[in-house]
C-alpha cells in the first residue's frame, strides 16, 4: 500500500497520535505526517504511506494556510489558549487599530519560537524546559506571510479578531498572534486554530477519522490519494527507456524527454505511465537523479 491520505486531524489528539491510528487501521508500519499540529488544533494533517514516506520532506516545505481567532489583552506562556494566563489587560483597541499593524506582518518577518514548541536546543526539546520552568534563549528565524487577511472583528472585553493566514513552513502562528499583540500594547494571544491548507491538500478534501474508519470496514480505499497529489512542482515525462536509466542515476538530456511542464523550480516531479517514480534537479540541460522512488 502507497499514497497520500489527506486527514482533517481532530482537537485532542497529537500528530502523532493519528499516525498510529492509521497505521493501526490500515495494518502496515510505513506510515509518517508531513508537519506537526499541535494536539488543540484541527485541521489539514497529510500523511504518507510506503513509498509516499519518501515524499514527506518535499509536502512538508509546501506553504500552509490557516484560520486563527486572536483574542487581546490576555497573554499567555504557550501563546495559545491552552497556557497559563500571565498578563491580563484592558485593551483599548479597535478593528482600525489592527487593520493598520497587519502589513507590517506581511511579507519576510522574524519570530522568535515559543518556549512551548519542539524546537531542539542542546538535545532537548524547548517544552522539555518550559515544563520545568527553565527559560532558554532563542534563536530567531526568518518565516514568510503571504497573506494575513482580517475576516471579522468583535468587540468586548477582550476584542477578538478571525484572520485568514497564508505562510511559509515554520511559522509559528501563536506567535504571529502574541506578536500582534505586543504590537497593539495590549497583548494577545492565539485563542482557535485550524489549518485549512498544507500545500496542495484542502480542507474540504480532507476525511476524518471515522470516515477513514468506514472505508477500511468495507475493503476500498478511496481516501488514498496517488503518490503525484501531494508534490506541486513542474512534472517530467519519461519514456520507459529514460525512466529505467533515471532510475539507476542516469542523466537525461533534454531533447530526450517526452514531455516537460514549465515551471521556475529546478527540481521537478518525475512521471512514467502517470505514476511518480522519483525527484529529478535539474543541471545545465539534462535531467540528474535526486530522489528514486523505486
Amino acid at each position: 500500500m502507497e499514497g497520500i491520505i489527506n486527514v482533517l486531524k481532530p482537537p485532542g489528539m497529537t500528530s502523532s497520535d493519528v499516525v498510529v491510528w492509521m497505521r493501526r487501521i490500515l495494518k502496515t508500519k510505513r506510515i509518517g505526517h508531513t508537519g506537526t499540529l499541535d494536539p488543540g488544533v484541527a485541521g489539514v494533517l497529510p500523511l504518507c504511506v510506503g513509498k509516499g514516506t519518501r515524499l514527506a520532506e518535499y509536502i512538508t516545505e509546501q506553504g500552509k494556510a490557516y484560520r486563527a481567532e486572536v483574542t487581546f489583552g490576555v497573554t499567555t506562556d504557550t501563546q495559545d489558549s491552552y497556557g497559563k494566563v500571565t498578563k491580563v489587560s484592558s485593551p483599548n483597541c479597535g478593528q482600525n487599530d489592527l487593520e493598520q499593524v497587519l502589513p507590517s506582518f506581511t511579507g519576510k518577518i522574524t519570530q522568535i519560537p515559543p518556549m512551548y514548541s519542539a524546537v531542539r536546543k542542546e538535545g532537548k526539546h524547548l517544552y522539555e524546559y518550559a515544563r520545568q520552568g527553565i527559560a532558554i534563549e532563542r534563536t530567531s528565524r526568518e518565516v514568510f506571510i503571504y497573506q494575513l487577511k482580517l475576516v471579522k472583528w468583535y468587540e468586548g472585553e477582550f476584542p477578538r479578531a478571525i484572520l485568514d493566514i497564508e505562510c511559509s513552513k515554520g511559522t509559528y502562528i501563536r506567535t504571529l498572534c502574541y506578536d500582534l499583540g505586543e504590537a497593539l500594547g495590549f497583548g494577545a494571544h492565539m485563542s482557535y486554530l485550524v489549518r485549512v491548507r498544507s500545500g496542495p491538500f484542502k480542507l474540504q478534501e480532507s476525511w476524518t477519522l471515522e470516515e477513514i474508519d468506514e472505508a477500511v470496514r468495507k475493503s476500498t480505499y478511496p481516501f488514498l490519494l496517488p503518490l503525484t497529489a501531494g508534490v506541486e512542482l513542474p512534472r517530467v515525462v519519461l519514456s520507459a527507456v529514460r525512466a529505467n536509466a533515471f532510475k539507476h542515476g542516469l542523466p537525461t538530456r533534454r531533447d530526450l524527454i517526452e514531455t516537460i511542464t514549465e515551471g521556475q523550480e529546478s527540481y521537478v516531479q518525475v512521471i512514467e505511465d502517470g505514476e511518480l517514480i522519483g525527484i529529478g534537479v535539474w543541471r545545465e540541460q539534462s535531467l540528474f537523479p535526486h530522489k528514486v522512488f523505486g
